[in-house]
Protein backbone atom coordinates (compact mmCIF):
# COMPACT_ATOMS: atom_id res chain seq x y z
CA UNK A 1 0.00 0.00 0.00
CA UNK A 2 1.27 3.49 -0.92
CA UNK A 3 1.06 5.89 2.04
CA UNK A 4 1.16 9.67 1.88
CA UNK A 5 0.81 11.75 -1.29
CA UNK A 6 1.25 9.90 -4.57
CA UNK A 7 4.23 11.17 -6.58
CA UNK A 8 3.18 11.25 -10.25
CA UNK A 9 5.48 12.11 -13.14
CA UNK A 10 3.90 13.44 -16.33
CA UNK A 11 5.57 12.02 -19.42
CA UNK A 12 4.90 14.78 -21.92
CA UNK A 13 4.36 18.49 -21.48
CA UNK A 14 1.66 19.34 -23.97
CA UNK A 15 -1.91 20.60 -23.85
CA UNK A 16 -3.39 17.56 -22.10
CA UNK A 17 -0.76 17.66 -19.34
CA UNK A 18 -1.93 21.19 -18.58
CA UNK A 19 -5.56 20.04 -18.43
CA UNK A 20 -4.70 17.26 -15.99
CA UNK A 21 -2.52 19.55 -13.88
CA UNK A 22 -5.27 22.15 -13.49
CA UNK A 23 -7.67 19.53 -12.15
CA UNK A 24 -5.05 18.06 -9.84
CA UNK A 25 -4.85 21.33 -7.92
CA UNK A 26 -7.98 20.19 -6.07
CA UNK A 27 -6.12 17.02 -5.00
CA UNK A 28 -2.84 18.63 -3.98
CA UNK A 29 -2.95 16.95 -0.55
CA UNK A 30 -3.01 13.53 -2.26
CA UNK A 31 -0.80 14.06 -5.32
CA UNK A 32 2.66 15.50 -5.99
CA UNK A 33 3.56 16.12 -9.62
CA UNK A 34 6.77 16.16 -11.63
CA UNK A 35 7.21 16.78 -15.35
CA UNK A 36 9.29 15.09 -18.05
CA UNK A 37 9.91 16.23 -21.60
CA UNK A 38 12.50 15.63 -24.28
CA UNK A 39 13.07 19.37 -23.86
CA UNK A 40 14.30 19.96 -20.29
CA UNK A 41 13.50 23.68 -20.44
CA UNK A 42 9.87 22.85 -21.25
CA UNK A 43 9.68 20.41 -18.35
CA UNK A 44 11.13 23.03 -16.03
CA UNK A 45 8.61 25.60 -17.25
CA UNK A 46 5.71 23.21 -16.58
CA UNK A 47 7.14 22.36 -13.16
CA UNK A 48 7.29 26.04 -12.27
CA UNK A 49 3.84 26.84 -13.65
CA UNK A 50 2.10 23.98 -11.85
CA UNK A 51 4.14 24.03 -8.61
CA UNK A 52 5.71 20.67 -9.37
CA UNK A 53 8.26 18.64 -7.42
CA UNK A 54 10.84 18.23 -10.17
CA UNK A 55 11.60 18.10 -13.87
CA UNK A 56 13.37 15.67 -16.22
CA UNK A 57 14.96 16.02 -19.64
CA UNK A 58 13.77 12.59 -20.78
CA UNK A 59 10.89 10.21 -20.12
CA UNK A 60 13.27 7.45 -19.08
CA UNK A 61 14.82 9.67 -16.40
CA UNK A 62 11.43 10.16 -14.77
CA UNK A 63 10.64 6.45 -14.97
CA UNK A 64 14.01 5.58 -13.38
CA UNK A 65 13.53 7.93 -10.41
CA UNK A 66 12.83 5.78 -7.35
CA UNK A 67 10.85 8.62 -5.76
CA UNK A 68 8.22 8.43 -8.51
CA UNK A 69 5.25 6.15 -7.72
CA UNK A 70 3.33 6.47 -10.97
CA UNK A 71 3.49 8.02 -14.43
CA UNK A 72 0.89 9.72 -16.60
CA UNK A 73 1.57 8.99 -20.26
CA UNK A 74 0.48 12.19 -22.01
CA UNK A 75 2.23 11.93 -25.39
CA UNK A 76 0.95 10.96 -28.88
CA UNK A 77 -0.52 7.43 -29.00
CA UNK A 78 2.31 5.87 -31.01
CA UNK A 79 4.56 6.21 -27.91
CA UNK A 80 2.09 4.80 -25.38
CA UNK A 81 3.03 1.12 -25.67
CA UNK A 82 6.78 1.59 -25.28
CA UNK A 83 6.47 3.93 -22.31
CA UNK A 84 3.83 1.77 -20.60
CA UNK A 85 6.03 -1.32 -20.79
CA UNK A 86 9.10 0.64 -19.62
CA UNK A 87 7.19 2.10 -16.66
CA UNK A 88 5.71 -1.24 -15.59
CA UNK A 89 9.11 -2.89 -15.85
CA UNK A 90 10.41 -0.21 -13.46
CA UNK A 91 7.60 -0.92 -11.00
CA UNK A 92 5.53 2.21 -11.68
CA UNK A 93 1.77 2.47 -11.76
CA UNK A 94 0.45 3.84 -15.06
CA UNK A 95 -2.29 6.21 -16.15
CA UNK A 96 -2.27 6.28 -19.95
CA UNK A 97 -4.22 8.84 -21.98
CA UNK A 98 -6.86 7.59 -24.36
CA UNK A 99 -6.71 6.20 -26.99
CA UNK A 100 -4.35 4.06 -24.94
CA UNK A 101 -2.92 1.82 -27.67
CA UNK A 102 -3.12 1.40 -31.43
CA UNK A 103 -4.30 -2.21 -31.66
CA UNK A 104 -5.68 -4.99 -29.48
CA UNK A 105 -2.36 -6.86 -29.38
CA UNK A 106 -0.82 -3.81 -27.67
CA UNK A 107 -3.45 -3.92 -24.93
CA UNK A 108 -2.70 -7.60 -24.39
CA UNK A 109 1.05 -6.93 -24.05
CA UNK A 110 0.41 -4.28 -21.40
CA UNK A 111 -2.11 -6.53 -19.68
CA UNK A 112 0.53 -9.23 -19.25
CA UNK A 113 3.17 -6.72 -18.12
CA UNK A 114 0.71 -5.24 -15.59
CA UNK A 115 -0.01 -8.64 -14.10
CA UNK A 116 3.70 -9.52 -13.81
CA UNK A 117 4.51 -6.15 -12.21
CA UNK A 118 1.42 -6.25 -9.97
CA UNK A 119 0.78 -2.58 -10.65
CA UNK A 120 -2.30 -0.51 -11.48
CA UNK A 121 -2.96 0.57 -15.07
CA UNK A 122 -5.80 3.04 -15.56
CA UNK A 123 -6.83 4.12 -19.05
CA UNK A 124 -7.48 7.87 -18.91
CA UNK A 125 -11.07 7.81 -20.10
CA UNK A 126 -12.28 10.75 -18.03
CA UNK A 127 -15.71 10.55 -19.68
CA UNK A 128 -16.35 7.34 -17.73
CA UNK A 129 -16.20 9.37 -14.51
CA UNK A 130 -17.96 12.57 -15.49
CA UNK A 131 -21.23 13.43 -13.72
CA UNK A 132 -23.26 13.05 -16.93
CA UNK A 133 -22.22 9.40 -17.34
CA UNK A 134 -22.87 8.66 -13.65
CA UNK A 135 -26.31 10.30 -13.89
CA UNK A 136 -27.31 8.41 -17.05
CA UNK A 137 -26.13 5.08 -15.67
CA UNK A 138 -28.22 5.67 -12.55
CA UNK A 139 -31.34 6.60 -14.51
CA UNK A 140 -31.14 3.49 -16.68
CA UNK A 141 -30.40 1.27 -13.69
CA UNK A 142 -33.50 2.61 -11.94
CA UNK A 143 -35.49 1.99 -15.14
CA UNK A 144 -36.58 5.64 -15.26
CA UNK A 145 -37.65 5.21 -18.89
CA UNK A 146 -38.32 1.47 -18.85
CA UNK A 147 -36.64 -0.83 -21.35
CA UNK A 148 -34.18 0.99 -23.60
CA UNK A 149 -35.23 0.95 -27.27
CA UNK A 150 -33.04 3.58 -28.99
CA UNK A 151 -29.89 5.48 -28.11
CA UNK A 152 -28.97 8.54 -30.18
CA UNK A 153 -25.66 10.26 -29.43
CA UNK A 154 -24.61 13.49 -31.15
CA UNK A 155 -21.29 15.34 -30.89
CA UNK A 156 -20.77 17.89 -33.64
CA UNK A 157 -18.43 20.88 -33.67
CA UNK A 158 -16.20 22.69 -36.11
CA UNK A 159 -12.83 22.38 -34.37
CA UNK A 160 -10.07 22.13 -36.95
CA UNK A 161 -6.45 21.28 -36.13
CA UNK A 162 -3.57 23.38 -37.43
CA UNK A 163 -1.29 22.05 -40.15
CA UNK A 164 1.55 21.37 -37.69
CA UNK A 165 -0.62 19.50 -35.15
CA UNK A 166 0.62 15.92 -34.60
CA UNK A 167 -2.94 14.65 -34.98
CA UNK A 168 -2.68 15.34 -38.71
CA UNK A 169 -0.17 12.48 -38.92
CA UNK A 170 -2.00 9.17 -38.49
CA UNK A 171 1.30 7.43 -37.70
CA UNK A 172 1.51 9.54 -34.53
CA UNK A 173 -2.19 9.67 -33.70
CA UNK A 174 -2.87 6.01 -34.50
CA UNK A 175 -5.80 6.86 -36.75
CA UNK A 176 -8.29 9.50 -37.82
CA UNK A 177 -10.17 12.02 -35.66
CA UNK A 178 -12.76 9.45 -34.61
CA UNK A 179 -10.04 7.06 -33.41
CA UNK A 180 -8.12 9.76 -31.56
CA UNK A 181 -11.03 11.69 -30.01
CA UNK A 182 -14.31 10.02 -30.93
CA UNK A 183 -13.32 7.07 -28.75
CA UNK A 184 -14.56 9.06 -25.73
CA UNK A 185 -18.07 9.22 -27.15
CA UNK A 186 -18.00 5.58 -28.18
CA UNK A 187 -17.12 4.71 -24.59
CA UNK A 188 -20.00 6.80 -23.25
CA UNK A 189 -22.46 4.88 -25.43
CA UNK A 190 -20.86 1.57 -24.40
CA UNK A 191 -20.81 2.22 -20.65
CA UNK A 192 -24.34 3.20 -19.64
CA UNK A 193 -25.57 -0.27 -18.66
CA UNK A 194 -26.28 -2.44 -21.69
CA UNK A 195 -23.07 -2.85 -23.68
CA UNK A 196 -22.70 -2.69 -27.45
CA UNK A 197 -22.58 -6.12 -29.08
CA UNK A 198 -22.13 -5.19 -32.73
CA UNK A 199 -21.28 -2.00 -34.58
CA UNK A 200 -20.86 -0.65 -38.11
CA UNK A 201 -19.10 2.56 -39.15
CA UNK A 202 -20.00 4.89 -42.02
CA UNK A 203 -17.41 7.47 -43.02
CA UNK A 204 -18.48 10.42 -45.20
CA UNK A 205 -16.21 11.61 -48.01
CA UNK A 206 -13.09 13.37 -46.73
CA UNK A 207 -12.45 17.02 -47.55
CA UNK A 208 -8.91 18.09 -48.41
CA UNK A 209 -9.66 21.77 -47.91
CA UNK A 210 -7.81 23.62 -45.16
CA UNK A 211 -4.91 22.60 -42.92
CA UNK A 212 -6.73 19.77 -41.10
CA UNK A 213 -6.54 16.96 -43.63
CA UNK A 214 -7.76 14.10 -41.45
CA UNK A 215 -10.99 12.20 -41.77
CA UNK A 216 -13.03 14.23 -39.29
CA UNK A 217 -16.53 12.69 -39.37
CA UNK A 218 -18.07 9.29 -38.64
CA UNK A 219 -21.57 7.89 -38.24
CA UNK A 220 -21.86 4.69 -36.22
CA UNK A 221 -24.80 2.28 -35.96
CA UNK A 222 -24.86 -0.32 -33.20
CA UNK A 223 -26.92 -2.93 -31.35
CA UNK A 224 -26.93 -3.17 -27.56
CA UNK A 225 -26.75 -6.39 -25.55
CA UNK A 226 -30.40 -5.96 -24.45
CA UNK A 227 -31.65 -5.73 -28.05
CA UNK A 228 -31.86 -1.91 -28.21
CA UNK A 229 -30.23 -0.16 -31.17
CA UNK A 230 -28.45 3.15 -31.48
CA UNK A 231 -26.44 5.65 -33.46
CA UNK A 232 -23.55 8.01 -32.88
CA UNK A 233 -22.97 11.11 -35.03
CA UNK A 234 -19.44 12.45 -34.62
CA UNK A 235 -17.84 15.35 -36.50
CA UNK A 236 -15.17 17.97 -36.01
CA UNK A 237 -15.94 19.78 -39.27
CA UNK A 238 -19.69 20.57 -38.93
CA UNK A 239 -20.62 23.94 -37.39
CA UNK A 240 -22.74 23.80 -34.26
CA UNK A 241 -24.28 26.13 -31.69
CA UNK A 242 -21.63 27.48 -29.28
CA UNK A 243 -19.00 25.26 -30.93
CA UNK A 244 -20.41 21.98 -29.71
CA UNK A 245 -23.71 22.18 -27.82
CA UNK A 246 -25.83 19.27 -29.06
CA UNK A 247 -28.71 17.15 -27.76
CA UNK A 248 -28.56 13.37 -27.42
CA UNK A 249 -31.42 11.09 -26.42
CA UNK A 250 -32.19 7.72 -24.88
CA UNK A 251 -35.63 6.36 -25.82
CA UNK A 252 -37.35 3.82 -23.59
CA UNK A 253 -40.74 2.14 -23.52
CA UNK A 254 -41.83 4.34 -20.62
CA UNK A 255 -40.15 7.62 -21.44
CA UNK A 256 -37.30 9.59 -22.98
CA UNK A 257 -34.07 11.04 -21.58
CA UNK A 258 -32.77 14.10 -23.44
CA UNK A 259 -29.35 15.39 -22.47
CA UNK A 260 -26.85 18.00 -23.56
CA UNK A 261 -24.08 15.84 -24.98
CA UNK A 262 -21.31 17.51 -22.96
CA UNK A 263 -23.18 17.16 -19.66
CA UNK A 264 -24.89 20.52 -19.14
CA UNK A 265 -28.34 19.14 -18.29
CA UNK A 266 -30.53 16.04 -18.39
CA UNK A 267 -34.30 16.11 -19.02
CA UNK A 268 -36.24 12.98 -18.01
CA UNK A 269 -39.75 12.55 -19.40
CA UNK A 270 -41.38 9.43 -18.02
CA UNK A 271 -44.14 8.77 -15.56
CA UNK A 272 -45.23 11.90 -13.74
CA UNK A 273 -43.85 15.39 -14.30
CA UNK A 274 -40.70 15.91 -16.41
CA UNK A 275 -37.53 16.22 -14.34
CA UNK A 276 -34.72 18.62 -15.22
CA UNK A 277 -31.40 17.50 -13.73
CA UNK A 278 -28.00 19.17 -13.61
CA UNK A 279 -25.43 16.36 -13.17
CA UNK A 280 -22.70 18.67 -11.89
CA UNK A 281 -20.37 21.43 -13.05
CA UNK A 282 -17.57 21.27 -10.45
CA UNK A 283 -15.94 18.23 -12.08
CA UNK A 284 -17.91 18.31 -15.32
CA UNK A 285 -15.27 16.41 -17.33
CA UNK A 286 -14.54 13.81 -14.65
CA UNK A 287 -10.80 14.35 -14.23
CA UNK A 288 -10.84 14.68 -10.44
CA UNK A 289 -12.99 11.58 -10.00
CA UNK A 290 -10.65 9.71 -12.34
CA UNK A 291 -7.60 10.60 -10.27
CA UNK A 292 -9.38 9.74 -7.03
CA UNK A 293 -10.05 6.30 -8.48
CA UNK A 294 -6.40 5.98 -9.58
CA UNK A 295 -5.15 6.92 -6.11
CA UNK A 296 -7.59 4.59 -4.34
CA UNK A 297 -6.81 1.70 -6.68
CA UNK A 298 -3.09 2.06 -5.88
CA UNK A 299 -3.58 2.45 -2.13
CA UNK A 300 -6.10 -0.38 -1.83
CA UNK A 301 -4.52 -2.72 -4.37
CA UNK A 302 -7.67 -3.01 -6.50
CA UNK A 303 -8.55 -2.62 -10.15
CA UNK A 304 -9.66 0.88 -11.24
CA UNK A 305 -13.11 1.43 -12.71
CA UNK A 306 -11.55 2.36 -16.07
CA UNK A 307 -9.36 -0.72 -16.35
CA UNK A 308 -7.49 -2.12 -19.33
CA UNK A 309 -10.21 -4.73 -19.69
CA UNK A 310 -12.92 -2.08 -19.98
CA UNK A 311 -10.86 -0.14 -22.53
CA UNK A 312 -10.37 -3.34 -24.53
CA UNK A 313 -14.15 -3.55 -24.98
CA UNK A 314 -14.04 -0.11 -26.64
CA UNK A 315 -11.03 -1.10 -28.75
CA UNK A 316 -12.89 -4.13 -30.08
CA UNK A 317 -15.71 -1.84 -31.21
CA UNK A 318 -13.29 0.71 -32.66
CA UNK A 319 -11.64 -1.97 -34.80
CA UNK A 320 -15.05 -3.06 -36.08
CA UNK A 321 -15.93 0.53 -36.94
CA UNK A 322 -12.69 1.17 -38.81
CA UNK A 323 -13.02 -2.13 -40.68
CA UNK A 324 -16.56 -1.35 -41.86
CA UNK A 325 -16.31 2.41 -42.39
CA UNK A 326 -16.13 2.05 -46.14
CA UNK A 327 -14.60 4.28 -48.74
CA UNK A 328 -12.08 7.00 -47.89
CA UNK A 329 -12.77 8.94 -51.10
CA UNK A 330 -11.50 12.46 -50.69
CA UNK A 331 -13.17 15.64 -51.84
CA UNK A 332 -10.71 18.05 -53.43
CA UNK A 333 -12.85 20.93 -52.19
Amino acid sequence: MTLGPLHIAFLGCGFIAQVHSRHLRALRNDVLCSYASRDLAKAQAYCSKHAGMGSYGSYSAAIADSRVDAVVIAVPPHLHLKLSLEALSAGKHVLVEKPAYIKMADYQLVQRARDVAERVVLVGENDHYKPLAVCLRGLLQRESIGDLVFGHFVTLAKKMKSADDWRNDERLAGGDAFFEEGIHWLHLANSLGPTIDSVVGYRPHISLGGPDRRSKSMMVAFRFSNGAVGSLYYSREVPSFLRGVRLSKLFGRKGVISFESNGGFVLVRGEGWPKLLFPGFRDMRGYRAMYRDFIDAIRLGRSPAMSLEKAMLDQRLMEQIQATAGSTLRDAG
